[in-house]
């Protein structure tokens, strides 16, 4: 069974949790866009981890161009070393 962490840490704390939380010995992280962009929190999180799967529980698709979150994605995947995984969503609010 794999567990993961979701966690709305602040910028600032969010490499020293994403750290603990792979010691601790957790399989993912996961944040979704809520109040900040996923992305950077993330990048964070793999600059200071080297085993734990990164994820975008979800990210909002319709505000990005399609190009650009596909070079964000690949670019997040590298730089964690194939850990990324990009989760997407379709809406804010359903109708």
């Amino acid at each position: 069974m794999k567990i993961d962490a979701v966690i709305a840490a602040n910028m600032k704390q969010i490499g020293e949790e994403a750290s603990r939380l792979e010691t601790l010995g957790y399989d993912g992280l996961r944040l979704a866009e809520l109040n900040h962009d996923p992305f950077m929190p993330l990048a964070l999180a793999a600059a200071n981890t080297d085993r734990i799967e990164l994820v975008t529980s979800v990210a909002v698709a319709f505000a990005r161009n399609p190009m650009s979150m596909a070079i964000l994605a690949h670019d997040l995947n590298a730089f964690s070393g194939g850990r990324f995984v990009l989760g997407l969503g379709s809406q804010v609010k359903p109708h």
